[in-house]
């Protein structure tokens, strides 16, 4: 008994000391993870991501200028792209109207040409043959009508029957139909009048060269066909030829822009070159929307003095709407850019400083941008002296 009481001793302590240890632990965890937690809640906040107001002093608000904003009426002026191309109202392709090889070409590209001049020469057995026909027709119209005279004058006299009568005249009016008709493919043919009148006089027709001839007055633009070339009638693009004084210019207009344009409205042609422009009207509105760039083309006619504008060149045009609109007018000066290009305006406070605002531009007419969206009426915005504002927030 006496000999068991120290080793349970023993063991009562050395229970009691890691029970100690154990107390010891945990609460070191806690204060640790506590410690811990209590660091993060006293961390600083997250930085503000908007800039604070500026405040001038007296001296450097004299370097800049207010502007009231207020509700104005104004003429909405649409920058479209388009692309130059010939006025197809006084333009026109010549198609070959006659068969063959062709001979010799008279014209080069930009020549300018008048109507019924020598394009280019065709050696074809169809222009001797409709000159042959014409030539057989018209001694047959002639005769037949020689001999319905004759048998009209005969019926008087009882030396023919009224149906022998009536048989040639019929004979005579089929001849002069033939002759007409032959006559007809000859203007086609654009044959030279003194060669036809040569023929109805019956004089020798020497060798007569097939000629194609300018349609209209104009420029060449285009010459598709080469010398040796086998031509088709009626198939065959030889040449187009168009009046260069007056062009189109076709403007790709999006979405709600097209509802500000109407027929008439005058526009203003930039090409971008020696800062040349040309004054237009529109004159046609596609009904339909370019399935590929989801535009509507909005024809715009020029005058083109000296034919400086060319065929696929590419411009802005500038359409003034001719309705007035309203909206909320400020002047250019007043827009500035932030980092990610968005723009915004400085608009004075009650207290004296300067906050900045972002605003959605609209239409820009003249020196001044219609705002969407970001101000209201009165508010007053800084219109000289923004940069310099920009500057101080900044600092």
């Amino acid at each position: 008994m006496t000999n068991n009481c120290p080793r349970a001793m023993h063991a009562n302590n050395r229970a009691v000391l890691l029970l100690a240890l154990l107390a010891l632990t945990v609460t070191s965890a806690a204060a640790w993870v506590t410690g811990c937690a209590r660091k993060v809640d006293d961390g600083p906040p997250p930085p503000t991501l908007t800039p604070n107001n500026v405040t001038l002093t007296e001296a450097q608000r004299q370097h800049i200028h207010l502007y009231t904003v207020r509700s104005s009426e104004f003429r909405k002026t649409i920058d479209a792209d388009g692309a130059v191309d010939f006025d197809n109202d006084q333009a026109t392709g010549v198609l070959a109207p006659i068969s063959g090889p062709v001979s010799r070409l008279l014209v080069s590209l930009g020549d300018e040409v008048k109507a019924g001049q020598p394009l280019a020469i065709v050696d074809s057995p169809d222009f001797a043959a409709a000159l042959s026909a014409y030539r057989k027709a018209l001694a047959t119209a002639q005769t037949s009508r020689r001999l319905a005279d004759l048998d009209k004058d005969l019926l008087q006299h009882h030396g023919v029957s009224q149906r022998e009568a009536d048989q040639a005249e019929t004979d005579a009016t089929n001849a002069e139909a033939d002759r007409d008709a032959a006559l007809q493919e000859l203007a086609s043919l654009k044959v030279d009048p003194q060669i036809i009148k040569d023929i109805e006089k019956g004089h020798p027709i020497a060798r007569v060269d097939a000629i194609i001839r300018a349609p209209i007055a104009g420029t060449v633009v285009e010459k598709l066909i080469t010398p040796g070339e086998l031509l088709q009638a009626g198939t065959t693009a030889c040449f187009t030829i168009a009046d260069l004084s007056r062009v189109w210019v076709l403007a790709q207009v999006f979405g709600s822009d097209v509802s500000s344009i109407a027929l008439g409205d005058p526009a203003e042609v930039v090409t971008g070159i020696e800062a040349k422009t040309l004054p237009g009207k529109v004159d046609n509105i596609s009904p339909l929307v370019d399935p590929d760039t989801r535009a509507v083309v909005v024809r715009v006619v020029v005058d083109n003095p000296g034919k400086f504008l060319k065929k696929q060149m590419y411009v802005h045009a500038l359409i003034q709407a001719s309705e007035e609109s309203t909206g909320l007018l400020v002047p250019v000066s007043a827009i500035l850019r932030d980092d990610e290009k968005l723009p915004f305006v400085y608009v004075a406070q009650s207290d004296g400083s300067f906050a900045r605002e972002h605003v959605t531009l609209g239409y820009r007419a003249g020196d001044q941008y219609e705002i969407a969206a970001g101000l209201t009426t009165g508010e007053q915005i800084v219109v000289e002296g923004g940069i310099f504002v920009q500057f101080m927030q900044n600092q």
